[in-house]
């Protein structure tokens, strides 16, 4: 009686085991999911931050470029004013002296003249001095005169008036000057009016 009466009792996990095992592994696997995320977030931050900094190394550059080419042309600038100074400094008096020149040529015709009169040394004589005086005095201006005649003829120095055929002179030379040349600081503000030689024309020559 009593063994018929005796009934199986099933054995089975602790009531709820199951259901915290579950939201175990959901934990876990949520955890696990975050870490991934932020780790994928801080290579991404990382990445973001290097393409920033190589875009301020870029900028970085371009700006030091940028400041090299302005330093140059500030130096650049300065030497090409320094430059604008100095000859502004050098020919300033130009237009000056130029109309002093005319009163050069005056005196010097004064002396061509006088020579051919008699008993005129002491005019011949004072007229130099203050030739020669004037030049002088210009001279520490920068100014000075260049000598021309039995020279070749040079287009950048001498302004040709007239044509001598002769056989005395080399061809292309300066026979006689007119008016003289000069120079300021080496540089010509006016050129020497000359007479230039060619060869006499063969026929001439021939007829003779």
């Amino acid at each position: 009686m009593e063994e018929s009466e005796k009934k199986e009792i099933p054995i089975t996990s602790e009531p709820g085991v199951e259901g915290d095992v579950g939201k175990l592994s959901e934990t876990l696997a949520g955890v696990t999911h975050q870490k991934k995320k932020k780790k994928e977030d801080k290579e991404k931050e990382i990445e973001e931050l290097k393409n920033k900094l190589e875009e301020k190394e870029k900028e970085a550059k371009e700006n030091y470029d940028r400041l090299l080419r302005t330093a140059a042309d500030l130096e650049n600038y300065k030497k090409r004013v320094a430059k604008e100074k100095e000859d502004w400094t050098k020919f300033a008096n130009e237009d000056l002296i130029k109309a002093i020149l005319p009163f050069i040529d005056n005196l010097e015709r004064a002396i061509n003249h006088a020579e051919k009169v008699v008993d005129s040394g002491v005019l011949i004589e004072g007229v130099r001095l203050t030739i020669q005086q004037l030049l002088q005095t210009l001279n520490k201006f920068g100014l000075s005169s260049f000598e021309s005649v039995g020279k070749p003829f040079d287009p950048a120095m001498h302004e040709a008036m007239f044509v001598v055929e002769t056989d005395k002179h080399e061809p292309n030379q300066v026979v006689e000057e007119f008016q003289k040349g000069y120079l300021l600081n080496n540089r010509l503000i006016r050129p020497a009016t000359v007479s230039v030689s060619k060869p006499p024309d063969e026929e001439v020559q021939a007829s003779k």
